[in-house]
């Protein structure tokens, strides 16, 4: 049964920190591949200043075209708004029952995910592998037999970070990809 780790994100935009979590994940860990799965809307989190989930949706399948374990999935823009994970995980599971679906997420949302709808199913049905984050009390997850904590290399960098930048016309070489970067400009995002 083939392994692939969810990384759900807005992705608002993808940049480099988000693109080593995942190349980390598809070859660094059990799984065979990585779904980048778009979300719309967190629910979770405010939505002023996201992109269109289309752009959105672009700038992750045009940073992911090199990679060949690593997808770009919109399979929550057909879904009910706000998405909320285990609803998602729910439908890929009937659409893909030969595949067995892990999520992927940051110390900082385990540490959050007693706020999720239905995080005790989550826990019960779906491995979870934790990539670290600073300054995240992770205190109480050690050893539950659902969380996986991985050594991801850790990067302090933020897409309200790359928004702003951008925004204040600074360079963003090397943080987000080229083609992302003329994307962003061919389209007079974030300014």
């Amino acid at each position: 049964m083939a392994k692939t780790g969810l990384f759900f994100g807005s992705f608002n935009p993808i940049h480099v920190g988000h693109m080593i979590i995942a190349s980390y994940m598809a070859n660094y860990t059990d799984l065979d591949e990585v779904w980048l799965v778009v979300s719309p809307q967190n629910p979770l989190k405010n939505k002023k200043g996201l992109g269109n989930m289309y752009d959105r949706l672009e700038m992750a399948r045009l940073a992911t075209e090199p990679a060949e374990n690593i997808k770009v999935s919109d399979i929550e823009f057909t879904l009910p708004q706000p998405s909320y994970t285990i609803d998602t995980l729910t439908y890929l599971h009937e659409k893909y029952p030969a595949k067995k679906f892990v999520l992927i997420m940051g110390a900082d949302n385990l540490v959050s995910l007693k706020k999720w709808k239905n995080y005790e199913v989550l826990l019960k049905d779906y491995s979870i592998y934790v990539y670290p984050r600073p300054e995240c009390d992770i205190a109480g997850w050690e050893g539950h037999p659902s969380i996986t904590f991985t050594e991801t290399p850790q990067m302090e960098i933020s897409s309200t970070f790359i928004r702003k930048a951008f925004k204040e016309n600074k360079n963003i070489q090397f943080l987000v990809s080229e083609n992302v970067i003329a994307f962003m400009d061919s389209k007079n995002m974030y300014r």
